[in-house]
């Protein structure tokens, strides 16, 4: 039977957040056809991510990690911390290890590729929905691997695990002296995003300035070749 706005009881609340609006209309028709299910937001960001999920307090949110502005490591970060009934479901591209890693570290409750059938993605919503883990088959075998290397090979040296792997990357590039206009070249991105990357890594590293910031990367190792031509006292965007 279903309540006086249309939803069944037992429905599994959704909140879609992928930039690209043909992955989100392919998501939201494919589980408005399926019973037991409920698209209650979508977003296009990972800002928009936390604010919707705030505000329509579904229970799993699908989570693209490649996002403008605020990233989705960032954004299920925010949301694990702030909305603890929202559990989320990484539906992404990469499925590289550090991706991977870094994003269960950040809170993610499942992972699974683009590309994955239906069946997994209603698999994958439904088990975390009821507070399981669930991965996609490759990335299964991903994890099962590391689960059985030894300690030493899942604990890679690297500076400040709490950073994303996008703000390991502007991190370093800043490290070097480069400017914010470069950064974004370098990563093909706006220089607005580069900006408000780095202030999420200066929150992270609690400090404050440019120079605080390549000081405390240089001093862990995060530098390149041409850092000497960095001088500490020149004034950086």
């Amino acid at each position: 039977m279903r309540s006086a706005d249309g939803r069944t009881p037992a429905s599994i609340r959704v909140l879609v957040a992928d930039d690209h609006p043909v992955v989100r209309r392919g998501l939201r028709a494919l589980l408005d056809g399926l019973e037991g299910f409920e698209v209650v937001g979508e977003a296009t960001d990972g800002d928009a991510a936390v604010r919707e999920t705030q505000l329509s307090h579904p229970d799993v949110v699908l989570m693209d990690l490649q996002m403008p502005h605020t990233d989705g490591f960032e954004a299920t970060r925010q949301i694990t911390r702030s909305c603890p009934g929202a559990a989320v479901l990484v539906l992404t591209m990469s499925d590289d290890d550090a991706t991977v890693l870094s994003a269960m570290q950040a809170g993610a409750r499942g992972y699974l590729l683009k590309g994955a059938e239906q069946v997994d993605i209603v698999r994958g919503l439904s088990a975390v929905a009821a507070g399981e883990v669930i991965f996609g088959p490759g990335v299964a075998a991903l994890v099962l691997h590391h689960l059985a290397s030894p300690a030493s090979a899942l604990q890679e040296p690297r500076p400040f695990p709490g950073l994303t792997p996008r703000e390991h990357e502007v991190l370093t590039l800043l490290a070097t002296g480069l400017r914010t206009a470069v950064i974004a070249q370098r990563l093909h991105l706006s220089p607005k995003t580069v900006s408000n990357t780095l202030t999420g890594v200066f929150a992270k590293l609690q400090v404050t300035t440019r120079a605080e910031a390549i000081v405390l990367a240089r001093s862990s190792g995060l530098d390149a070749p041409d850092t000497t031509s960095w001088d500490p006292g020149r004034r950086l965007p």
